[in-house]
């Protein structure tokens, strides 16, 4: 067999990414968005052992709030997941992990809110948008959040996809730590899988 090595993109997000979870600088806060709770149950459950702050946004966050009770009118429901929303918040709970939704859906508070958190924290994790940020009117909450990730002062991670999308059309992508290119990996790699690609290689 061949040796088997990481090339120097792979490698930084091993180390960046790695790092961040495994012995992150706290406060770590986490940003999660996206439209289903069902695509982040992995990433919620993982997180909620690593870090102290959960930000919940995007679609997904309407999950939660029927979880709470809340009425949500025709507002996109993940309703599969109820259940495990309650757990999940119950799981936060038990573990001390503040978990804060939005606070009112225009999101002018909430933008406030998640902004200081943000801000105060020594490393972010970010995945999944605040909400359908390709329309000018829904992108607010997904701008808030990039321009806090780029004044904040610790390690900025955007975990792919859609959030990696956002940062660079805004124009913060010079002011993140590590923006990941793994797409579904860095999602998987977030959850705590094995990816079979980093269990082969010969030097970990």
């Amino acid at each position: 067999y061949l040796p088997a090595v990481a090339g120097f993109l792979i490698g930084k997000e091993l180390s960046i990414m790695g790092g961040a979870l495994e012995n992150p600088e706290r406060p770590f806060v986490a940003i999660l968005g996206g439209a289903k709770v069902a695509d982040k149950i992995g990433v919620i459950t993982n997180l909620l052992n690593k870090c102290d702050t959960l930000l919940i946004g995007g679609g997904m966050a309407y999950t939660f709030f029927k979880a709470m009770g809340y009425e949500i009118g025709d507002s996109l429901l993940d309703a599969e997941s109820i259940d495990l929303a309650k757990q999940l918040m119950e799981t936060a709970k038990e573990k001390g992990v503040k978990l804060l939704l939005p606070v009112d859906t225009v999101v002018a508070k909430t933008r406030e809110l998640f902004a200081a958190e943000i801000k105060n924290a020594k490393t972010v994790i970010w995945n999944g948008p605040m909400g359908v940020f390709e329309f000018p009117e829904f992108a607010k909450g997904t701008e808030a959040v990039a321009k806090a990730c780029a004044e904040c002062g610790g390690t900025t991670i955007i975990g792919g996809g859609d959030s990696a999308s956002a940062v660079k059309k805004l124009g913060y992508a010079d002011k993140m730590t590590h923006i990941s290119t793994g797409g579904g990996a860095s999602l998987e790699f977030l959850e705590g899988k094995v990816l079979p690609g980093v269990a082969a290689l010969n030097d970990k």
